[in-house]
This record gives structure tokens, C-alpha cells and sequence, in this order.
């Protein structure tokens, strides 16, 4: 099982022709493409279901919403899907992004609520020794550059956080995401699910982590009832 040059070639094709007349023309190239993306997210969720525990996958439609959008592109040029994990107790999603060119995969904990936030970043107020561990971990290095990516970063410390405070780079982070990147090449190998499910593997003591922090308050008691 692997991504198949044609259904990429498909995406190039796609991004040059990304109106609604080509999209009708070439409607059985892209189912054929989009079964195969399936193929390929379906083994990638057997793979995590080995070492993880998954509520749900979403593969997200080609069409894009252009009310609110200057770009009016009626498509994406990709295949995207994401993986839920199960339960209260489990923290963190996985997401991949396959687009000639800009293919990626991440995971971590994209789109925090300000209850979530507020306690991570308590939990950096007290002590970040053990979060600053997985990014010195050298297996997270090897696959995430041992870094955490952010959809956005406020400029100073959050309100009521000290602005000298040693980890004041971590508290201004609005998210905790580990990416990789693949390259075009790297898609279409045959080892690429199995890279995809190593790089997952390696999320796993980021996500305990974190799932530990928002399952608990600073004392440590459980916040699941």
C-alpha cells in the first residue's frame, strides 16, 4: 500500500486547473485518487490503532468554503484527514496533509480552549522541566527538530504571567504541535506510512504528557470524574 505518483500528478494538475468545469471533466481521475488517499489513511489508522487508542477519522472534503475567503479557488489541492484519540483521558490529535510540494503531518494540540491553555501554561509557571525533556528527547528531535510549532505566539507573556519568567517562550505559545515535512518523493516511497506511523510513535511521551496536565490540576488530583 503506498501514494501513488498518479493521484499526486492528479494534485499538481489540480492546483493548475482549480476551477469547476476541469473538476467535472476529470471527476473519475479524482475519485480514483481520493480512493486511493483512502487506502492510504485507512492503513495509516490501522497502524495507529497498534499503539494508540482512536475514537474517529475525518478525511476532509476537496471543496473549499469561499464565502469569507479572497481566494476563490473552489478546491484544495490536497488530501487531508485526522485522527481523534479515545476517551477523556486521551489528549492530542494527528493530522496529514498530503500536496505536492508542502505535505506534512503533525500532532499535538491545535485549537486549545482558554480553560486548557491556562492550565499548560500553569503548569510552565511551576515547573517545565518535564515538557522541556520531550523536546530535548532525541527521538522527538529526529522527527519534530525537537520543537513545538504554534498557531500564533502572543509577543509578550500571557496576562499574569511574569515577563521574565525563564520560559516565557513557552508561554507565549498559543498551541504545542509537533510537524514534520515530506517531500514529494518521500510520499510516493514505500516506506512513507510506515515514516508517518514512526513519526506518530514518536509523539506518544508529548501526548502523555499533556494528556496527565489536562486530566489533572497542580496538585496533581484528577479532574475526571
Amino acid at each position: 500500500m503506498q501514494f501513488q505518483k498518479s493521484s499526486l500528478d492528479y494534485l499538481k494538475a489540480l492546483k493548475e486547473n482549480n476551477n469547476r468545469d476541469w473538476f467535472a471533466e476529470t471527476k473519475p481521475t479524482f475519485l480514483k485518487a481520493q480512493q486511493n488517499a483512502k487506502d492510504v489513511y485507512a492503513k495509516i489508522q490501522e497502524d495507529l490503532q497498534k499503539h494508540d487508542e482512536i475514537d474517529k477519522f475525518k478525511l476532509f472534503r476537496i471543496y473549499r468554503d469561499v464565502r469569507f475567503s479572497n481566494d476563490k479557488t473552489p478546491y484544495k489541492p490536497h488530501f487531508a484527514g485526522s485522527y481523534s484519540r479515545l476517551g477523556a483521558n486521551l489528549r492530542g490529535g494527528y493530522y496529514l496533509r498530503i500536496r505536492p510540494g508542502e505535505s506534512f503531518l503533525a500532532g499535538g494540540f491545535f485549537d486549545l480552549d482558554k480553560d486548557d491553555l491556562l492550565r499548560i501554561r500553569k503548569e510552565i509557571e511551576l515547573d517545565a522541566s518535564e515538557i522541556k525533556s520531550i523536546l530535548k528527547d532525541k527521538t522527538y528531535q529526529k522527527y519534530f527538530d525537537g520543537n513545538f510549532e504554534s498557531f500564533g505566539e502572543l509577543k509578550t507573556a500571557p496576562r499574569g504571567f511574569d515577563k521574565e519568567h525563564p520560559d516565557v517562550k513557552l508561554l507565549r505559545k498559543k498551541g504545542f504541535i509537533g510537524r514534520r515535512s515530506f517531500t514529494d518523493e518521500e510520499v510516493l516511497s514505500e516506506n512513507f506510512i510506515e515514516e508517518v506511523n514512526k513519526s506518530f510513535v514518536a509523539l506518544r511521551p508529548f501526548f502523555n504528557l499533556f494528556s496527565d496536565i489536562l486530566t489533572t490540576n497542580l496538585n496533581g488530583e484528577s479532574l475526571i470524574k
